[in-house]
């Protein structure tokens, strides 16, 4: 892996980006959750895909799709982030590695084989390894074959999240424009993977002020025994804004357009979780999906956004980059 630049702050969230040994572009983080310290939670998120096909309408990721990355690429990541900061054992209780930065993981089979090398490869009784997913259609295989590594290596040690962001099937074919499992499909396969000792299923939806979200389709659809629902803002990303897609979800949690929809979801049953990160990390670039090299390439747009993404000062980075070429490739 060589390193080309980091950002942001040891306190909140770092974004890697870098060239793998294949020669792709990456971009990978490191984050935590105040008032949490690292030894409590340390969320890493990975890249799986050079560029990315789906172009979902609130991610700057999408565009240009290259390539699938190797699984040795995907590990060349974590090994970055784990060694600059513990020499053998990882010892955080909740060591979360998510397969969300660039890519769709269910279209790249190399994720599974990642999957597979976590427990040899690092000491970490915490890891709980994380795939967000849009379910992509003909992508049965690949989950019938997580839900083979679930059982064997990870029951009750693994978060599965399906992007949803509507109910409503034009809007989110116009969010997720790419062809995809229904909410019936998605409900089908979620029962079945998640067990007695399983983490239930999650539902995320990134709130506009647009977007159309009918409890009853979720009630009807979906089993609360199985599934919890999580509401997180739509951040200011490029695209986002070329979309036009304003959040709906204020940085204190509060709904600005659904204002019953979390008090109707839990007297349904429902366990509902609102994410909201802190508003820093929108400036960082490291939320799950923005794609700094659009940044660094010179676009001039929402100019206010990513004003911590520069050069990080610490000598950390400093002896591992000064030998490398500077300028985004």
């Amino acid at each position: 892996m060589k390193i080309i630049q980091s950002f942001g702050k040891e306190e909140l969230a770092i974004v890697h980006t870098g060239e793998t040994s294949q020669g792709s572009w990456v971009e990978f983080v490191e984050s935590l959750q105040p008032p949490l310290p690292r030894e409590e939670k340390w969320v890493l998120i990975v890249s799986t895909m050079d560029g990315c096909p789906v172009k979902c309408a609130f991610c700057d990721a999408g565009g240009v799709y290259r390539r699938n990355l190797g699984s040795e690429e995907m590990l060349e990541q974590i090994d970055y982030m784990v060694n600059r900061r513990y020499n053998s054992s990882i010892d955080v209780k909740k060591f979360k590695v998510q397969f969300a930065r660039i890519g769709e993981p269910s279209l790249n089979p190399s994720v599974l084989e990642t999957l597979e090398a976590l427990p040899l490869r690092y000491d970490a009784p915490g890891l709980l390894p994380s795939i967000s997913t849009i379910a992509p259609a003909g992508s049965k295989t690949f989950f019938e074959k997580l839900y083979s590594i679930k059982e064997r290596l990870y029951i009750g040690r693994f978060q599965l999240q399906f992007s949803i962001h509507s109910t409503d099937k034009v809007q989110r074919d116009l969010l997720i424009p790419f062809r995809k499992w229904s909410l019936e499909q998605i409900a089908e396969y979620g029962s079945g993977f998640c067990g007695t000792k399983d983490r239930k299923i999650t539902l995320n939806f990134a709130l506009s002020t647009e977007s159309v979200v009918d409890h009853n389709v979720i009630s009807a659809t979906f089993d609360p025994e199985k599934f919890l629902i999580k509401i997180t803002p739509v951040n200011p990303t490029y695209r986002s804004h070329e979309k036009g897609l304003k959040s709906a979800v204020e940085d204190n949690g509060t709904l600005t357009n659904h204002s019953s929809l979390l008090e109707v979801l839990r007297e349904k049953g429902f366990d509902v979780i609102v994410s909201v990160g802190e508003p820093e990390e929108n400036k960082i670039g490291s939320n799950c999906g923005l794609f700094i090299r659009r940044h660094l390439n010179g676009s001039k747009e929402n100019p206010e956004m990513y004003s911590l993404v520069k050069p990080n000062n610490d000598p950390k980075y400093l002896d591992e980059t000064q030998n490398s070429d500077q300028t985004p490739f």
